[in-house]
């Protein structure tokens, strides 16, 4: 099976999503920015984090619309929304009309226009995929993730000074060709029968409710959380660490060229490689890792991945910092999928958009932890925060190994015995 043979609506989310990703990348850090040099950091902080807490509640809120309405009405009103809201921003960053105010609030609309409808794009994924097919369907998104996310950073770094109207209105104009593509093209995927009948804030409520009493889930949300967890270090403990410690070293001598690193520059790579590395091999790691199985690939990949963190919370060796990236990132390309695959396949079909909407959580989650670690790390040494990592990378692997069970007797109920309740 290759990219050709999904389904439409998969082959088109991925192509969207791409877009969206890589707007979001390239905009998103410049209108921080763009606040900051009109109000200060400060503010521009307290603003951002404003922004952040409408996206968190408009991503709940559009769990529960998709589950209500269906998939299609969701993805449609938030990339018009979109649409309608780099329009404006680009109308308030002119010669004609320059809007902090304005900027301020047509970026938090788009938060909450985009966060709307996230959950209902990562359920149709599910909807229109198979058992045999997510793997590749998950593989293809992460790699068009990383790809977005690498173009979307350079061209807003390049092109922030001098051109920031030019860039919100070319958004503008990508987010109402995908509009059309979404309206024309994509049909609706919820299963027949899955939505739910009661609306408003009580139903609401009580839909989250449930899916927080879900056991099986719980343990998906801080599996993935202790990841993201360990991920984010990059951007808190380690780049910290880095700053500070890191002693400026010589990566090579070519001839009369020998080029020094220090702390910052050194992190630029790492970030570099593992992205590079992503893209590059990603779809490629697809066929290379199709003989080992989902247990071996989830485990191995984790624990690889943990390990080349737990490299980078230590070590002061540039060479050595750059292998353990080669590590990690070749664990992230195996576990990935497989983990995606694995939310999928146990987050119930009759409220997939609530669950979806929750799952967002463990980033959040992981953000707050990678945050508190920043000032943990001033009071334990290197070597302490290294330990930590492992032992968040070993729990992960704990609560995949529980699940992967409880998939196995979900699978084959009659030849096990009842099912465990997801609540018990």
């Amino acid at each position: 099976m290759n990219f050709r043979d999904l389904h439409p609506n998969i082959r088109l989310r991925i192509c969207v999503g791409f877009v969206q990703r890589l707007l979001s990348v390239m905009l998103m850090p410049l209108l921080v920015i763009h606040l900051a040099a009109l109000y200060g950091a400060a503010t521009a902080g307290a603003l951002t984090l404003a922004v952040a807490v409408a996206g968190i509640a408009s991503n709940f809120l559009g769990g529960h619309l998709a589950d209500v309405y269906g998939r299609r009405p969701l993805l449609v009103a938030g990339e018009f929304g979109a649409t309608v809201c780099f329009a404006l921003l680009a109308l308030a960053n002119t010669p004609w009309w320059s809007s902090g105010v304005a900027t301020f609030v047509l970026f938090l609309a788009h938060t909450c226009a985009a966060q709307l409808a996230t959950p209902a794009a990562d359920a149709m994924m599910v909807d229109v995929s198979t058992p045999e097919n997510r793997p590749l369907v998950y593989t293809i998104n992460y790699w068009s993730i990383n790809v977005a996310f690498t173009v979307g950073a350079l061209i807003g770094g390049f092109l922030y000074e001098g051109h920031f109207t030019q860039l919100l209105a070319g958004a503008a104009v990508a987010c109402s060709l995908t509009t059309g593509v979404i309206w024309r093209w994509i049909s609706e995927t919820a299963p027949a029968g899955s939505r739910d009948a009661a609306t408003g804030p009580g139903a609401m409520l009580r839909g989250y409710l449930a899916v927080a009493r879900d056991r099986l889930f719980l343990k998906q949300l801080t599996a993935a959380a202790l990841i993201a967890a360990v991920e984010m270090q990059i951007g808190y403990y380690i780049a910290v660490r880095l700053a500070d410690e890191f002693p400026r070293q010589t990566l090579a001598t070519i001839g009369s060229w020998a080029p020094a690193v220090d702390g910052v520059v050194i992190l630029g790579i790492l970030r570099a490689v593992n992205a590079a590395l992503v893209v590059a091999l990603v779809l490629a790691a697809k066929n290379l890792l199709v003989r080992a199985s989902e247990r071996t690939r989830l485990y191995a990949g984790i624990a690889v991945f943990t390990a080349g963190y737990m490299v980078w919370a230590v070590s002061n060796s540039a060479w050595t910092l750059i292998a353990a990236a080669v590590l990690l990132t070749l664990g992230e390309i195996a576990s990935i999928p497989v983990r995606q695959t694995l939310l999928a396949d146990l987050v119930p079909a009759h409220s997939r958009t609530k669950y979806m909407a929750a799952y967002a959580l463990n980033a959040r989650a992981g953000l707050l932890v990678a945050a508190l670690c920043v000032s943990v790390g001033a009071f334990v040494p290197a070597v302490g925060m290294s330990l930590l990592y492992g032992t968040a990378g070993l729990a992960a692997i704990l609560l995949y190994r529980s699940l992967l069970r409880a998939r196995e007797l979900q699978a084959k109920p009659e030849a096990t015995g009842p099912v465990l309740s997801r609540s018990s």
